[in-house]
């Protein structure tokens, strides 16, 4: 009987490969600010201020519905008004500014040396080897 003894050996071989990824890194920032100015503004207006004139009349008037008060003394209360000027300031949204962000994706060539692993096999002698390729 023919026996047959095989010693089988095994190598890996192994390549580099290229592999591309992407990392946000901050490059900068943006700011914004806001900032008052404050200005003066004058505006002229008109007001009204009642005076008194008295006149003096001989005869009484019977029935008068007039909006004098008399007082006990005899003498006259008569209202007198003046106008008053009533200055307010409003806050009103003048504009309205938006500050977006958006992303550009641009292409770069990347290089990188990449090494791969080849199998050389010398025979010494009277030996075959036959290749699976």
């Amino acid at each position: 009987m023919s026996r047959q003894e095989n010693d089988d050996a095994t190598i890996s071989l192994s390549e580099e490969r290229l592999q591309t990824s992407r990392e946000t890194v901050e490059t900068g920032k943006v700011r914004a600010r806001k900032r008052s100015e404050t200005q003066t503004v004058e505006q002229r207006v008109a007001r009204g201020v009642e005076h008194a004139e008295v006149d003096r009349t001989v005869q009484v008037l019977e029935g008068d519905s007039g909006q004098v008060e008399t007082l006990e003394d005899g003498s006259l209360s008569i209202p007198v008004f003046e106008e008053q000027i009533v200055v307010e300031k409003r806050l009103v949204v003048r504009e309205r500014i938006i500050v977006r962000k958006h992303t550009v994706y641009e292409e770069h060539v990347v290089s990188a040396d990449l090494r791969r692993e080849e199998l050389d096999i010398e025979v010494d002698g009277d030996v075959s080897v036959a290749d699976d390729r």
